[in-house]
């Protein structure tokens, strides 16, 4: 069930609706019941996998808590292994398989192994990961074993973000599930507020710059370089306002029913380097690789070259988390050579910054870092590995020739999707995110409009909607994040 359909807006008036009507300790029930039917909207088959997964991990919480020494680290495995593997088959299998088979045909042997047509499940890296924590939180000794199984199975499928999520801790979840949330309107209209930006993001900003990524991404060949340029830059704000508005909307209808969920994201292109690129950009899974693989590896306790090593491999696997493709590894690699780029030559840019003073400039470092951001997202966005090299090489290789024609009052623009003026208004739909989020650096928007009159509030609530829906692109397209 997508966020931005139809459907979604009756199921969430009907469940919150019964939600705050029936006694808060069979409130689970509902939820658990509300959440199979929403995941099942895709296919329903596939909830026969949560089940699989809900029940392994259910039971390797309590043996875990219950055994000691190697048998606790044996349930442990049994559980990881259980977790890995389903996404071993339904996500990796064809990707190894397809790259076994080349290796192959270089000795001139042929691969006997079949492939699979099988769908990926709808978020089944999220819901696996969060899995995943909870039987580590246990182990390690930070969270109680759940012997409630309805309460452990609504911590796995909890519908706001079980698609995509944001990725909970146990000791952030589990306990409110047992929580009374009562009726509270100023929690609820705060929910609601949130998620009406969420929507706005998805369908008006994010729906109208795919438009143009994906007719010319589908085609690189046949657009220059300025077309290339646009839709890489328009794909960096369609990305984040699709899944950071996603994130909105999954906490606001958390919130709604009083339940507190983490925030995803803290305005990432602001950033001013690599490094704090990834504490603002999907927080979840990057403080989960952090926690669950980059500290187990050592972190920065080890020698210099196991640091940068421990920091590659947590990229990678990160990129190798997003998709079986060359291209996410790619993409993941990129990151890790920005970062470790960064630490090398950290000193040679604290004495040149002090020689040439505009490179201290914000401006200047939030700039570069969107740029390698950027360039990143091409590796990330492109079909295939060919599509994605195609780009780089072009990208900016035309540059003279467009410089040239312009000179001689010649055209530049090609049709890619959108007329002139919705490329104008795409254009203007941007600035208009970034100041809103230079405004949260300073205040919150919503403290502000709480203290507005409540006709200014209610004209800016209808402003919200009839923009909209006058603006948006309601086609129900899937969020990005869904295929992950």
């Amino acid at each position: 069930m997508l966020f931005n359909s139809f459907h979604f807006l009756v199921f969430f008036i009907v469940v919150t609706t019964l939600y705050f009507s029936i006694p808060y300790n069979k409130r689970w029930i509902w939820l658990l019941a509300s959440s199979c039917y929403f995941y099942m909207a895709f296919i329903p088959i596939y909830i026969l996998i949560l089940g699989f997964t809900i029940v392994i991990d259910y039971f390797a919480g309590i043996f875990i808590e219950n055994a000691e020494g190697r048998r606790r680290k044996l349930f442990l495995v049994c559980s990881l292994v259980a977790n890995i593997g389903v996404l071993a088959v339904f996500k990796y299998y064809n990707f190894i398989n397809l790259n076994f088979t080349f290796l192959l045909h270089s000795f001139k042997l042929s691969n006997p192994l079949p492939y699979l047509t099988i769908l990926l499940p709808i978020g089944l890296s999220f819901h696996t990961f969060q899995a995943m924590s909870y039987t580590i939180e246990v182990y390690r000794g930070q969270q109680k074993a759940e012997r409630h199984f309805g309460i452990y199975s609504l911590y796995v499928m909890f519908y706001p973000q079980l698609v995509a999520g944001p990725i909970e801790r146990p000791q952030n979840l589990l306990h409110q599930f047992r929580e009374k949330y009562d009726f509270d309107y100023d929690r609820i209209t705060s929910g609601l507020r949130l998620m009406g930006w969420g929507l706005f993001k998805k369908v008006v900003i994010a729906d109208r710059l795919a438009v143009v990524t994906d007719l010319v991404y589908n085609s690189p060949q046949e657009f220059n370089s300025l077309n290339l340029i646009i839709a890489t830059v328009f794909f960096a704000f369609q990305i984040f306002c699709d899944f950071s508005g996603y994130s909105d909307m999954a906490i606001g209808a958390a919130r709604v029913m009083g339940f507190t969920l983490m925030n995803n994201f803290n305005q990432p292109y602001h950033a001013k380097s690599i490094n704090e690129f990834w504490k603002r950009w999907h927080i979840s899974l990057s403080t989960w690789f952090r926690d669950y693989l980059y500290i187990p590896l050592g972190g920065n306790r080890v020698p210099i070259p196991r640091w940068y090593l421990n920091l590659f491999i947590v990229f990678v696997v990160s990129g190798l988390w997003h998709g079986a493709n060359w291209t996410f590894i790619i993409w993941g690699a990129l990151h890790a050579f920005y970062l470790i780029g960064a630490l090398m030559t950290e000193k040679i840019r604290t004495k040149s910054s002090n020689i040439l003073p505009f490179t201290k400039s914000s401006v200047l470092s939030i700039l570069t870092t969107f740029f390698l951001v950027d360039i990143a997202w091409i590796f990330f966005r492109a079909n295939n590995l060919s599509s994605a090299l195609y780009i780089v090489k072009h990208i900016f290789s035309g540059i003279p020739d467009l410089v040239n024609k312009v000179l001689h009052h010649q055209s530049v623009f090609q049709f890619i999707g959108l007329s002139k003026r919705d490329l104008m208004l795409s254009a203007c739909l941007i600035i208009f995110l970034e100041a809103v989020h230079f405004v949260q650096r300073k205040t919150s928007i919503s403290a502000m409009v709480l203290k507005m009159p409540v006709y200014v509030r209610l004209s800016i609530y209808c402003g919200l909607i009839l923009t909209i829906l006058f603006l948006g692109f309601f086609r129900e397209k899937a969020f990005i994040y869904y295929q992950f």
